[in-house]
């Protein structure tokens, strides 16, 4: 069995904490509408270190990076007319509102500078662990296989989420953006277990708490899809000034499907948690019941709070942090009877 060495183990442990951040600044960036605070990539403003008032900005800005965007997205326009979205194509090109610039704003711009630099860190992290299987683990195929995917994906990311902005959150690609965030926290997660000594040993659950786990996690993982319509969906009643008390009324199916499932989810983690508690007592479900309750007390805040955009911030870092433990935990996970 091929062995790794503790740095390297090490490094791959850091380009998740990269990834998570990535994820956290993102959030952060679309709550405070931040996206366009760099209106060209990768330089910002024409600089590589971002001005700090106004003064330092060129005079012509706004028509030289608006031109820009909207050339962005006619491309943008053309790839999914080639998917059949016509319609949607057309919306896009035609909206005068998308190559507007925003007036400079610079916490705006600095919010997405800090942004790009933990993006910058996590796509280097995969590169230099892609360049580290391939020139001395290259022998586990499916370890090379899995980095040069996640180096794909982030790079798809890096460039999907300048979209995601230019096109003002069309909501399908929200969505897409969430998948492969979380596709790529899962491979990086399983790179991690190829390699890793403690997290390549299984853990035995009885077949019912095994099944409870794996429940748990595809109910999350559907769960983070619905909070993304969900998230849109409060995001467009904020803009036209509604309460969170009128919200039930607007927020439709999606909301309550995603509200029962959030306490089906509870209660099936409460049993499996009170059955852990009286056999292994594994660390990991301790972790994953503690982070669950604090991820549950952001979307009650949500409702009841008046800081809508931190507490979104919070309910999803929390979500995914829950969806990396799940996926760790299924990935190491056994039935008993399947044990030898």
């Amino acid at each position: 069995m091929q062995t790794y060495s503790r740095l390297f183990v090490r490094f791959n442990w850091w380009a998740l904490v990269f990834i998570y951040l990535v994820i956290c600044a993102g959030t952060f960036v679309r709550t405070t509408g931040s996206g366009m605070g760099c209106p060209d990539w990768p330089k910002c403003f024409g600089q590589w270190i971002p001005p700090t008032e106004e003064s330092q900005v060129p005079d012509n800005y706004e028509d030289v990076f608006s031109q820009k965007r909207k050339q962005k997205i006619e491309k943008f326009a053309f790839y999914i007319s080639v998917l059949g979205l016509d319609k949607t194509a057309e919306k896009l090109v035609n909206d005068p509102e998308l190559s507007k610039e925003e007036p400079f704003n610079v916490v705006k711009t600095w919010t997405e500078y800090i942004n790009r630099l933990f993006g910058f860190a996590a796509g280097n992290s995969l590169l230099i662990l892609f360049l580290w299987i391939f020139f001395f683990y290259r022998k586990n195929k499916t370890l090379l296989i899995l980095s040069l995917s996640n180096l794909i994906f982030i790079a798809f990311q890096a460039w999907f989420g300048s979209i995601v902005v230019s096109s003002n959150l069309v909501p399908w690609t929200i969505t897409v953006h969430l998948f492969f965030a979380l596709l790529i926290v899962a491979i990086h997660i399983k790179q991690i277990n190829l390699i890793s000594p403690s997290q390549s040993i299984k853990i035995p659950f009885e077949k019912w708490m095994y099944i409870i786990l794996w429940a748990c996690f595809l109910i999350t993982a559907y769960q983070m899809f619905l909070g993304t319509q969900v998230r849109e969906s409060i995001d467009h009643l904020t803009r036209q000034g509604i309460g969170r008390e009128e919200w039930s009324g607007y927020l439709g199916l999606s909301f309550f499907i995603h509200r029962s499932f959030s306490w089906l989810v509870l209660l099936l983690l409460t049993i499996l948690f009170y059955a852990n508690e009286k056999r292994a007592k594994y660390k990991s479900i301790r972790w994953l019941y503690v982070v669950l309750i604090i991820e549950l007390a952001s979307g009650v805040f949500l409702a009841h709070i008046d800081l809508v955009g931190y507490v979104q911030n919070a309910h999803l870092v929390f979500s995914t942090i829950i969806f990396g433990i799940m996926t760790m935990l299924v990935i190491r996970s056994k039935s008993l009877k399947s044990i030898s």
